[in-house]
């Protein structure tokens, strides 16, 4: 190379000095991915972890030999099922993010009770299919008794758990005894976003948006914030149920506008500890949600639309930190599923940041949860449970 005269030198000292030079962004980190469990044992297929603390502690499901879905944790080397809230052959799972580091964990559990209503209701979504109409139960795991509780619904049959903070509140949604006449057969009766604890029994329900019947609580953090949908009854498993997107603050509801205008499919995921939510939304005319994007509302900028993977057409942003990493999944025109981190507004796929030889025996197929460390929970295509932590 050849070097720079003495005149050329000066020119770009005076430029440098009259324009200073902006630092581009840092780069995404690569990222070591850890299978959680025992990769060689059938007791862990199909392992997925949905949630990971500031602790490093991962939970989510894992199918058992008989098949069973269960819900599990990861922590330490070591992994826990949870059991469930009936006979072990019933299903549970942690299906959301459960942001403390209090070692409680809230899910949902299918019971040996029959529901009287035979009503699909929203755990057959995550739960697989319930062809002897089980009563589904919001749940909480505590590590002091190692146990699972029932979380009490409103009068009505089933429940619903999503996440729970470190004062010991949980929150989903909960039937009442309503007939609602804007419920989609199977579903019957009317529901509500609830805050369970922090004492043992106490319930009590959020306020909805306007004339909205039903509705549910997503997320949670440490501040007396709490985010989800309220829309009609519908089928009890997003849609219409979220016609509006919701941030309670102390108890009072706002609503998040989706710019679009989209009565659908306007879900809340996560609340960090600065108020900053992130979730997926519906587009105009599409009412079965087969192009959600991904969005992020801070109260300073509102709602802001998160730019997608290139190629993709849908999307879900599933989690984000409190340094504001964010992580999700979206699919191409072809179905195919990719797992994504958005870092200074860039987004990569996950599988493309992974360091060689991290010994999973595909590629990640969902990112469902970041924790400040940067640490995501996942799971690849052939069903591993893993971790990615950032390495540089």
């Amino acid at each position: 190379m050849r070097p720079i005269s003495h005149f050329m030198f000066a020119v770009v000292s005076c430029l440098a000095i009259a324009h200073p030079t902006v630092a581009a962004p840092p780069e995404h980190p690569m990222y070591r991915v850890t299978v959680l469990g025992d990769p060689n044992t059938t007791a862990n297929a199909n392992a997925f972890g949905t949630s990971v603390n500031d602790l490093g502690i991962v939970a989510g499901g894992y199918t058992q030999v008989t098949g069973a879905l269960h819900a599990s944790l990861w922590a330490f080397g070591r992994q826990v099922d949870l059991g469930t809230l009936g006979k072990p052959e019933q299903n549970s799972v942690v299906q959301w993010p459960v942001k403390n580091v209090l070692g409680l964990v809230s899910g949902i559990s299918y019971t040996d009770q029959l529901d009287p209503n035979e009503e699909a209701w929203s755990c057959s979504y995550f739960l697989g299919g319930n062809p002897n109409f089980n009563v589904c139960l919001g749940f909480l795991w505590d590590p002091a008794t190692q146990k699972m509780r029932p979380l009490r619904t409103l009068g009505g049959t089933n429940g619903f758990a999503t996440g729970t903070n470190n004062l010991g509140e949980t929150v989903g949604w909960a039937e009442n005894t309503v007939h609602d006449p804007t419920c989609i057969l199977p579903q019957v009766l009317q529901f509500k976003p609830v805050v369970w604890g922090p004492g043992r029994d106490d319930i009590h329900e959020l306020p909805l948006i306007g004339t909205d019947g039903s509705g549910a609580a997503t997320a949670l953090n440490d501040r007396g914030q709490v985010v989800g949908i309220s829309g009609d009854c519908d089928n009890a498993v997003g849609g219409g149920s979220a016609k509006h997107a919701v941030l309670w603050d102390n108890g009072g509801a706002i609503e998040l506008v989706n710019p679009n205008g989209s009565p659908y499919w306007n879900t809340p995921m996560m609340i960090n500890e600065r108020g900053d939510v992130v979730g997926f939304a519906g587009v105009p005319n599409d009412p079965v949600g087969l192009l959600t994007q991904p969005f992020l509302w801070t109260k300073k900028d509102g709602w802001v639309w998160l730019p997608l993977l290139q190629g993709d057409i849908s999307s879900t942003a599933s989690s984000i930190n409190n340094r504001g990493v964010i992580v999700g999944y979206s699919s191409d025109a072809n179905g195919n599923t990719h797992p994504w981190v958005l870092v200074h507004g860039v987004p990569r796929n996950l599988n493309d940041l992974i360091e060689p030889g991290s010994g999973i025996t595909g590629p990640i197929f969902l990112a469902f949860d970041v924790n400040d460390r940067g640490e995501i929970s996942g799971t690849t295509l052939t069903g591993q449970a893993i971790v990615a932590t950032p390495i540089r």
